[in-house]
């Protein structure tokens, strides 16, 4: 497991499952969201979340925002992510009418800004996180 999702909570305990079943009831049920599976002979390899959001800024520009971008650890460095992140800019996008496809990564995800870059991401922005505190 990665050290940044660990120090979030992502620890992958059964005791989470019910969090998780949630989350994906909510994901499904919201039309601007879709969650991929990408499935190679017939085993789940990877995830990601597409949500598409209309904008104010940019003339008014849609954009496809990419979270939970997930290749099994043993499969990383295969091609998998590089074929769906390129799926998501030049199909996924398109479709949606985005002008824009947009992602955040954990600051301490280096490699993961490296396989960014080399796709065409600009590391364009400086990103913050509020966390609220629940009971």
């Amino acid at each position: 497991m990665i050290p940044e999702t660990r120090a979030r909570g992502d620890v992958a305990s059964a005791d989470d499952r019910p969090a998780y079943a949630q989350a994906l009831l909510e994901i499904l049920a919201e039309p601007s969201n879709d969650l991929l599976v990408v499935e190679l002979d017939s085993a789940i390899v990877g995830t990601l979340q597409l949500t598409s959001i209309p904008g104010m800024a940019r003339r008014g520009a849609r954009r496809l925002l990419v979270e939970a971008v997930r290749v099994r650890s043993d499969l990383r460095s295969s091609g998998i992510g590089s074929a769906v992140m390129r799926w998501v800019g030049e199909q996924a996008a398109p479709a949606v009418g985005a002008a824009i496809v947009q992602l955040t990564s954990d600051a301490a995800r280096t490699d993961a800004h490296r396989f960014y870059e080399k796709l065409g991401y600009i590391g364009s922005h400086l990103g913050f996180k509020y966390t609220v505190e629940t009971a």
